[in-house]
């Protein structure tokens, strides 16, 4: 059968047409669908994003992830460190409970938007970057438009590419509450190396928290020990408390629980100090001084440890103020079922409010101090940097220690680049001056 021009014509440009669209097919891949071969990671909202805003309504985050969000000018920024460069896709898994919403997503100074809707929570692919260095990458998520009541219930971001390749930094999960913990920011510590055999009774320290790092949520512990712990912290805007307390041998998180043989017995307390029991993390003996204490300024710490011989140990702080110019008593305790001298000295910073996580604060510890039964003072010049689990397991790394002139200095929190590796060994300068201060006459 002869066919005709017409005929012959046709099946070649159909012929022609079918290859140009396999062709331009295979060229652009929808890159909109996560693969099964992506090195996909979900990063969860409710462990590592902050609200950003002034008040506090108009949308939130929660466990779940960013919840109740009306409010336009309310932002989000969740945070992840990356440690190698390359391509980055990006999608939010998310649900709209009515209307159409546009939001836009903002990061390494680039903004895309998309457009979403429906009130079953899918993946929406947003775009992609190529991240240039290593490091915090901060995602900003904010509304542009919206139809319905809300802009979206977002639960995660998905990342892939091949800057998601390498060791990526971010809380994983919820298990052991640790989306409240991530938030909080690694704690870091000093581990003081003592004299070995030594009774060790009285502890001294000095801290500087420099200007601007006084961050609301900080606990600068100076005087820690075996049973408990002695420093200063910022309670609120208005408020700064010199705070000590003792943990009780019965363990629990609820001081009701406590037998009464097993709980902390205050024998005195200073001036305007407030005394009671605490819980939560532990329980036991508190004692707190309404004091506001300076950024810039350095406080003295004081702490001694004296069993006494009838399986009790009695612990006593008292702390020196230079505007002051004198040392003042914070508190005695006694602690049942215990016959010690110091052991496992120790200084820490840690933010106690979750909303804090995203700001760094730095403090300074110097002139460390311990002596003996017979008031005989030794010097300390080593310490090793350790950090809690949510810098061990990796969750964080915004964590960092060191030595600074005559002092050791501890970091945390904001997402700064540069860590410390933990069991780090410092040693500072051992050209601190003996503790100005007469054991027999203190208050």
């Amino acid at each position: 059968m002869k066919l005709n021009k017409v005929s012959t014509r046709i099946s070649l440009l159909a012929f022609i047409g079918f290859s140009l669209t396999a062709f331009a097919g295979k060229a652009r891949p929808n890159t909109n669908t996560i693969k099964s071969t992506d090195s996909l990671i979900t990063v969860p909202i409710g462990g590592n994003s902050w609200r950003i805003a002034k008040d506090t309504i108009g949308g939130n985050v929660t466990n779940d992830g960013i919840a109740d969000w009306a409010d336009q000018q309310v932002r989000f920024n969740t945070y992840v460190r990356l440690t190698d460069k390359g391509s980055l896709k990006l999608w939010l898994n998310l649900k709209v409970a009515d209307g159409t919403s546009r939001i836009a997503v903002s990061a390494l100074k680039k903004t895309k938007e998309v457009t979403v809707t429906g009130n079953t929570a899918k993946d929406y692919y947003v775009g992609e970057w190529a991240v240039k260095d290593t490091g915090y990458l901060v995602i900003e998520i904010k509304g542009i438009s919206k139809t319905g009541k809300s802009f979206a219930d977002v639960s995660s971001i998905k990342l892939s590419g091949a800057a998601t390749k390498g060791k990526t930094a971010y809380v994983k999960n919820n298990e052991g509450n640790y989306f409240y913990w991530g938030r909080r920011g690694p704690s870091v510590h000093l581990n003081y190396t003592v004299p070995e055999k030594m009774n060790a009774e009285w502890f001294y320290n000095e801290v500087t928290v420099p200007v601007g790092n006084d961050v609301m949520g900080s606990y600068f512990m100076a005087d820690g020990f075996g049973e408990g712990y002695f420093g200063m912290q910022v309670n609120s805007p208005a408020e700064r408390h010199i705070l000590f307390s003792v943990w009780s041998p019965f363990v629990t998180d609820n001081p009701k629980d406590i037998p009464d043989d097993k709980k902390i017995v205050m024998l005195k307390k200073g001036a305007n100090v407030h005394t009671g029991e605490f819980g939560s993390e532990g329980s036991g003996g508190q004692s707190y001084l309404l004091y506001n204490w300076k950024a810039g300024n350095t406080y003295k710490f004081l702490v001694r440890v004296k069993p006494d011989g009838n399986n009790h140990t009695t612990y006593t702080t008292w702390f020196f103020a230079p505007e002051l110019g004198k040392w003042q008593l914070i508190a005695s305790f006694s602690r049942p079922q215990t016959n010690t001298y110091l052991k496992h000295l120790h200084s820490f910073l840690e933010n106690f409010e979750p909303e804090q996580g995203t700001m760094t604060r730095k403090v300074l510890f110097s002139n460390q101090w311990v002596a003996d039964e017979s008031g005989k003072w030794m010097q300390l010049t080593k310490a090793k940097f350790t950090n809690d689990n949510t810098g061990a397991k990796g969750y964080r790394m915004d964590f960092a220690g060191g030595t600074e002139g005559d002092a050791f200095y501890l970091k945390n929190c904001g997402f700064f680049n540069n860590y410390t590796a933990r069991n780090t060994l410092f040693e500072r300068p051992a050209n601190s001056k003996m503790p100005e201060v007469e054991l027999d006459k203190l208050p």
